[in-house]
């Protein structure tokens, strides 16, 4: 009796064994292709797909599921199949194939099967075994690769796009979302999706790769899907988290770098200049300002650019970095945008604030050096030569004073500077230093200059080097006080009557030198008290008397103003 039995579990379970029925004949089972891994093997009470061909000893064929396009389905060890059968599959793994022989007490004895199987027939059977599950059974997963860092989950009600290979049990494909070139977007939890796949999804990150294997009932159940899906089919899906996001969501910031010092921060109102990268939220890029090595400028709050960036660049300092994420429906939402942004993609950028500036900004002044005494300062027609460093708010230095031979000078409110550098340069002393910041309205605007970015805050170091006061626009000569009055015979040196451009000249000498006149400075004096003397020698005769000084006044009387004598 043991002798029995141990030929029968040989039989059974053995690799590769082939044994002939015996006095108490058994199946006889051949395993002659078995797969490298079986996590499982079929037992009493699970469910079984298989594809069979039927055949009798002499290799004639009476059935075949190939044949028919539909494999077998059924439960194992409860007496829906024949009884060979039933013991022929147990133990089997998924891909195994195995050549099943069963006696005729095993199969369909003395009576057969109609005209089909003749009685007391050996039936072999041929089987790859499909698929296998069990009402107990639940959804497994498999985290097949993870990201280091992952701050939230997949939860119920939240919205998730996802790439995926769908294949059955034995490895067939049946479903891919890469074939399509485009992720499977979808709400988790909401029956959205059939139940397994609710509920395989729950708890992964972005970045996340994951196996998910799906009992049928879990799945399509006895219909199927189509003619991809069989009935009964446990179902395997690859999948990739993209994103992840919930309706409810609002933008999250992640600050990376503030400055020390922040006198200010962003507004609604404001005019932002910065640099990005913008990203998927498993990183892959779609834009960054840096290729185009140039930033992008715009106003905050004012509708301009999508609700998310709107409400991230608020609150921000310059050279301030951070990261903001952005849900869909405050940045391009179901459609996306062309070929760049996907529909419901979550958007992640990480900012750096180059500089901002309010369209009503003044210029702001800092005096960083002061001497003592400063009994004179710089105004409007002052010709002033200064010393310069010029840098964009990040710190890139554009112009320096020290690059020439000699620092520049310039004469105030004569529109020979940039209309902020001419404010920020008033005021001043000899010896002075300041730091001037220009609004981009008082610089060089939205257009930019020359190595000048378009719409950028100048931020000005400044030194005062030396100071000559001057004269209103117009004029080559004013006098600091009351003039002589009668003018002529204080002109008149020698009293001859008569002043020749020598007596003028010298006469125009003493007022500069006593400080009761002042010359145009930065210009010839020579040249300019000759013009004045031409101007005053009507006849052009060589000289000045006292009527030509007289009529210059009286007849001229509507630019008298303009006359510096």
């Amino acid at each position: 009796m043991e002798s029995i039995f141990a030929l029968i579990f040989l039989c059974v379970t053995g690799t590769h064994v082939s044994c002939s029925p015996g006095p108490l004949e058994d199946v006889v089972i051949d395993r002659y292709d078995i797969p490298r891994v079986c996590p499982r093997e079929v037992q009493t009470g699970d469910f079984v797909r298989y594809h069979y061909n039927g055949t009798f000893t002499d290799g004639k064929k009476f059935d075949s599921s190939h044949e028919r396009g539909a494999p077998f389905s059924g439960q194992v060890g409860l007496g829906r199949l024949i009884t060979g059968l039933d013991r022929g599959v147990q133990g089997m793994c998924v891909n195994e194939r195995r050549k099943v022989t069963v006696p005729p007490h095993l199969a369909y004895g003395s009576i057969g099967a109609g005209d089909v199987i003749p009685a007391d027939t050996v039936l072999v059977f041929d089987v790859v075994l499909l698929d296998i599950w069990n009402t107990e059974d639940k959804v497994q997963t498999r985290s097949l690769s993870k990201p280091e860092s992952c701050k939230r989950l997949v939860e119920a009600t939240d919205f998730i796009r996802y790439h995926y290979n769908g294949t059955l049990l034995n490895g067939v494909s049946f479903d891919s979302s890469h074939s399509r070139n485009g992720t499977y977007d979808t709400y988790v939890g909401m029956g959205y999706l059939i139940k397994g796949m609710d509920e395989g999804l729950i708890g992964m990150c972005v970045g996340e790769t994951r196996t998910i294997i799906i009992p049928p009932f879990l799945a399509y159940e006895e219909k199927g899907y189509g003619t991809v899906i069989p009935s009964q089919a446990t179902l395997v899906f690859e999948v990739f988290m993209i994103d992840l996001f919930n309706p409810k969501d609002d933008i999250a910031v992640v600050v990376k770098e503030v400055p020390k010092t922040c006198t200010r921060k962003t507004v609604v109102g404001d005019y932002i200049r910065y640099h990005y990268n913008g990203t998927f939220q498993d990183g892959s890029g779609f834009d960054t300002s840096y290729q185009r090595n140039s930033t992008y400028n715009t106003y905050i709050g004012m509708g301009y650019v999508i609700q998310g960036m709107d409400k991230a660049l608020q609150g921000l300092c310059i050279g301030e970095k951070r990261r903001v994420i952005l849900p869909p429906h405050m940045a391009y939402g179901e459609k996306g945008t062309g070929d760049i942004i996907p529909g419901s993609a979550v958007l992640v950028f990480d900012i750096h604030v180059i500089d901002f500036h309010n369209p009503k900004d003044l210029i702001e002044i800092k005096v960083t050096s002061k001497p003592e005494k400063c009994n004179l300062t710089s105004e409007v027609d002052d010709l002033i030569q200064y010393r310069y460093n010029c840098s964009l708010m990040d710190g890139t230095l554009l112009y320096s004073s020290d690059h020439y031979e000699k620092a520049p000078i310039t004469t105030l409110g004569a529109n020979k500077v940039i209309e902020g550098l001419d404010e920020g340069l008033r005021g001043m002393c000899v010896g002075e230093k300041r730091v001037v910041i220009v609004p981009p309205h008082l610089g060089h605007g939205e257009n930019g200059a020359k190595g000048v970015p378009s719409s950028a805050v100048l931020h000005f170091e400044l030194e005062l080097l030396d100071l000559q006061k001057g004269v209103p626009d117009g004029y080559m000569f004013v006098w600091l006080g009351d003039s002589p009055d009668p003018l002529f015979p204080a002109m008149d040196l020698n009293k001859d009557l008569s002043v020749p451009l020598e007596e003028f000249t010298a006469f125009i000498n003493i007022q500069v030198a006593e400080g009761t006149g002042r010359l145009r400075p930065g210009m010839d004096a020579g040249g300019i008290i000759k013009d004045m003397f031409n101007n005053q020698d009507r006849n052009r005769d060589g000289k000045i008397v006292a009527e030509e000084l007289k009529l210059k006044v009286e007849e001229d009387s509507d630019k008298a103003r303009h006359e510096e004598l």
